[in-house]
């Protein structure tokens, strides 16, 4: 395995999921303790997405505990069932269904044991807060704890019961504070950063210049005279560790390093042209009807081409772990999205059965698709092994936008038709690199092909100079953006107003419902576009939730700058488990959809990552935040659908499709800088 390939973290997550799934003993999940205390575990991870206290809820609801009697314990590979990570938004949407039904197992076999224990028939017990007791003697009664007593539970019933019915919750649906605010905000919360051990050594390691690099030649005879340093060069890991991380730092400063450093083939200004010129022959998706029917049936043609760059993840927390040694065992405390790939990777490079490694997941501050990737954690195993000391790994902010799995450059073409209706009748739409998700067609359109030129895949990351990866929504911030100015440049052409101009387009039930939520909420007036009020509308789908947005912005047109003023959200996720939590979310996806809308864009030279640090490479400042109104539209007729990346989906149309209602301007390349709009504005 090459340790600094993207690809074979992907391809060993698509081995583990074909070959593990969720377990059906219910002890995979919970633990009852003799004092009523409940110990949940799950594969999941907490990286600010609240899911700790949601799937607590979801617990809660079908055991039937007080919630304050539940401990969570998450991303634990020696106590926790398998996972194939926290991505997707998929905790809540294919977790929860397990953990539900686990928690209703679980009260049912405690009610059958209860029936034993006070002679009573089942029928005639109710169970509340962790009591199970008669309906017409309450006094008669047995708590779980007494029942359990910390045991295992290896009753079998012989028909599962069905999880509660949206009628019947207590808990879910309910707002619930977060329970790890107050650890978080008094700074008491843990990260792998925080862990600290016996005789513990601090590892800075010796980093190419650029992707692609190869090492010639180091001298690290100066490093080696520094007291207390420690020196490992060991398969292509070379290392400096001491117990303090400034002189580790000093150290490593010290070595001499030739590489050889490839030419640089393509940067900035090239690389959309170099990825149409390497992209792989198309995968066809949603085809219906025939593209040159619809070119006849179309009055109006519009044909356009939309690019997006780079971008890094970013999050708070660099790439952190913490390794030691012991008993033959390796303990991995780190930074991750995947701790069950991790200890895969981890087993691989350090020679170990799987079940001789074991990751701990503290809190992870942040992770947007970027923890997926744990080559620290693997870093600090082998310097472990090599010492016998415990390793710290922590990357700088400049080895984070190095190592970073960046959001893939990509270009998506559409060429659209309408007849003299302004009714949608073709729609030709290639995606280059950004792969599938988002490109989903909702609209109306008789003669549709969509045509995916590369998904995530070890072959189509190569087309790039440096690692490539999962990224908020991967991929759906591209298409929507893409998908919803195509949208908005029509309506224009046809003198039609963007809102009505989409609804007699779309039969789509969901998603009127959240468009019409959305320009209720927001006071939508009729106008048609470029009409100087910088409003704009964008449409989405994406983890199973469907999203409409309307925003207003001011475009200053001596300097390009552009301030987003409001944002409007509505959002249908199926039954909402925590409502706050749902907005939370909501509102962290506009804020940092801000980014790749506005100023996110790694800058590169070949292989060499130019932007290291926040003097260059720009996040949403506070300054720059609209007002954010969220819509939760209810439905509870489907199950809980995914709420940590729809939203952000929307920010890129809406906003470029507000810069031209308020200018006249068209934006087709994020992100949308001043200088692009001046240079728009000057068309």
């Amino acid at each position: 395995m090459n340790l600094f390939d993207p690809g074979d973290w992907i391809a060993l997550l698509g081995q583990e999921a074909r070959g593990r799934g969720y377990p059906t003993d219910i002890n995979a999940y919970l633990k009852i303790d003799e004092d009523g205390k409940v110990t949940i575990y799950t594969g999941k991870v907490e990286m600010g997405q609240g899911v700790e206290t949601s799937l607590a809820q979801m617990a809660v609801e079908e055991l039937g505990v007080p919630f304050e009697s539940v401990k969570m314990i998450m991303g634990d590979t020696d106590l926790c069932p398998w996972d194939m990570g926290t991505f997707g938004s998929m905790s809540t949407r294919f977790f929860g269904p397990a953990l539900r039904a686990a928690a209703a197992e679980a009260r049912e076999v405690l009610m059958e044991l209860a029936a034993e224990h006070l002679g009573s028939p089942k029928e005639g017990l109710r169970a509340e807060n962790g009591v199970i007791f008669a309906a017409s003697q309450p006094g008669r009664r047995v708590t779980y704890g007494q029942l359990a007593k910390g045991q295992k539970i290896v009753r079998k019933l012989e028909q599962k019961p069905e999880a509660k019915p949206p009628a019947a919750f207590t808990l879910m649906g309910k707002p619930v504070k977060r329970v790890d605010a107050v650890a978080k905000v008094t700074g008491r919360a843990v990260y792998a950063g925080d862990v600290r051990l016996p005789g513990m050594l601090y590892a800075k390691v010796l980093r190419p210049p650029a992707h692609g690099a190869r090492l010639l030649e180091t001298d690290t005879a100066n490093a080696e005279k520094l007291p207390g340093v420690v020196v490992v060069k060991e398969e292509g890991l070379v290392a400096v560790l001491h117990a303090d991380p400034e002189e580790a730092e000093k150290a490593l400063q010290s070595i001499k390093a030739k590489y050889d450093v490839p030419e640089a083939k393509v940067d900035n200004a090239t690389i959309f042209d170099h990825l149409l010129k390497s992209a792989p022959q198309a995968q066809e998706r949603e085809k219906k009807g025939d593209l040159a029917d619809g070119e006849k049936a179309a009055s109006t043609l519009v044909e356009e081409k939309y690019t997006d760059g780079y971008v890094a993840h970013a999050p708070m927390e660099t790439h952190t772990a913490v390794a030691k040694m012991e008993g033959g065992k390796a303990t991995i405390w780190t930074s991750t999205q995947t701790p069950f790939t991790d200890q895969q990777q981890i087993a691989r490079a350090l020679g170990f059965t799987p079940e001789n490694v074991r990751i701990i997941t503290p809190y992870v501050g942040g992770g947007f698709g970027g923890k997926t990737s744990g080559l620290q954690a693997v870093e600090a195993a082998r310097l472990a092994k090599y010492t016998g000391k415990a390793v710290q790994v922590c990357w700088s902010r400049e080895e984070e936008f190095f190592y970073d799995n960046f959001r893939p450059a990509a270009v998506v073409k559409i060429r659209s038709g309408m007849d003299d209706r302004g009714k949608i009748c073709l729609w030709d739409y290639s995606v280059f690199f950004a792969g599938a998700r988002g490109s989903d067609q909702y609209y109306d359109v008789p003669h549709n092909l969509i045509r995916v030129h590369g998904e995530w895949s070890r072959d189509i990351a190569r087309a790039h100079p440096f690692g490539t990866g999962p990224w908020r929504a991967p991929g759906a911030n591209t298409n929507t953006f893409a998908k919803e100015s195509q949208i908005d440049i029509m309506a224009s052409r046809a003198k039609a107003d963007p809102l009505e101009f989409r609804l007699a387009n779309m039969t789509d039930k969901r998603m009127r419902r959240v468009l019409e939520a959305a320009a209720e909420r927001f006071g939508w007036k009729k106008g048609v576009a470029p009409g100087g009020r910088g409003w704009g509308i964008a449409c989405g789908i994406d983890a199973g939730t469907y999203v409409a947005g309307i925003g207003e912005v001011a475009v200053d047109k001596a300097s390009g700058a552009v301030k987003v003023k409001r944002i409007v959200c509505a959002q249908d996720m199926g039954i909402v488990v925590n409502p706050d939590g749902a907005k939370m979310q909501m509102e962290g996806c506009a804020t940092m959809g801000l980014g790749y809308a506005l100023s996110e864009t790694i800058r590169f030279r070949g292989g060499e990552i130019l932007d290291k640090n926040f003097d260059t490479y720009e996040l949403p400042r506070f300054s720059w935040l609209p007002q954010i109104e969220s819509v939760l539209v209810e439905n509870n007729e489907l199950a809980p659908q995914g709420g940590g990346e729809p939203v952000i989906v929307l920010m890129g149309g809406i906003i470029a499709n507000a810069i031209f209602d308020a200018t006249g301007a068209r934006m087709f390349q994020l992100p949308m800088t001043p200088e692009r709009v001046k240079a728009a504005l000057a068309k």
